[in-house]
């Protein structure tokens, strides 16, 4: 991997030239409209960069945009890529290396996630405070020679606390209604029985997804803080669980995504 890492680092910096970003940016499912807000200054097709994977998905872009945010140097991914696209862990988390190389200080990640918790609404937000892990496979497994991280990364608080409490804080200014809670990963593409809804609740999760984790854990194992938040898309329910499709979270998804955006805004103009 540190070949490979090498060799797309230098591709980039070629791209790129002196532009040195300070944060990372995932965007998921439906919800690549911040791009809109980044004064572009380079953009890089997934497809030209080497090692990268591109998005299978119609809907997610895979570019590579670099620009300013509010003051802020932004590199962020338009499309994600999820493990079951049928890319292994290493893939899939080889962005966030790549980005970590590159310069930035701060991992800023988005969803589009099923509400587990009975309070919560299709279309409100949830900050990520905490994770279950119910992926099958482990972006650390096995040993690279990377030299990013200690082998055995700690995860007593994979989401930063600061960013965390002060999102939360531009949420309740700007009237959003937005809950702090637990995320759990499945590996996908199908959605969840109602048995496995129940148990997923169960466990202590209040919203479901299938990414995000992946990125989190080399992020943490890189020290690189993070913050997170899910827009949720569908209400997952299992006493009164109705089927859902794919075009209809994406529906949500850009129904919330204004409210997203401008939490995440606030967030990056505020943060040191």
């Amino acid at each position: 991997m540190s070949q490979n890492l090498r060799l797309t680092t230098e591709y980039i910096k070629h791209k790129i030239g002196d532009f040195e970003p300070e944060i990372g940016i995932i965007l998921g499912t439906g919800l690549e409209g911040l791009v809109n807000d980044i004064d572009i200054e380079h953009t890089l097709t997934y497809a030209d960069i080497p090692d990268f994977c591109i998005s299978t998905l119609g809907f997610h872009t895979g570019e590579l945009i670099f620009g300013t945010l509010n003051g802020k140097r932004i590199v962020a991914m338009k499309g994600r890529l999820h493990y079951y696209e049928g890319y292994d862990m290493k893939q899939i988390t080889f962005p966030v290396r790549v980005m970590k190389i590159l310069g930035i200080t701060k991992l800023f990640v988005s969803n589009a996630s099923g509400a587990l918790n009975p309070s919560y609404r299709n279309g409100d937000l949830m900050i990520i405070e905490d994770h279950i892990n119910m992926q099958h496979d482990n972006p650390l497994r096995g040993r690279d020679a990377d030299d990013l991280g200690p082998q055995f990364p700690d995860m007593s608080q994979p989401y930063d606390l600061d960013m965390i409490n002060l999102g939360m804080d531009i949420a309740k200014k700007n009237n959003i209604t937005c809950h702090k809670g637990v995320y759990v990963s499945v590996s996908g593409p199908n959605l969840e029985t109602k048995a496995e809804y129940r148990f997923l609740r169960t466990i202590g999760a209040d919203a479901v997804g299938m990414s995000t984790v992946p990125e989190v854990i080399v992020a943490n194992y890189m020290s690189l803080p993070v913050f997170a938040i899910a827009v949720l898309t569908d209400e997952c329910f299992p006493d009164k669980l109705k089927a859902v499709s794919v075009e209809e979270i994406i529906a949500v998804a850009k129904e919330a995504e204004p409210r997203m955006t401008l939490l995440l805004k606030e967030l990056i103009t505020a943060i040191k």
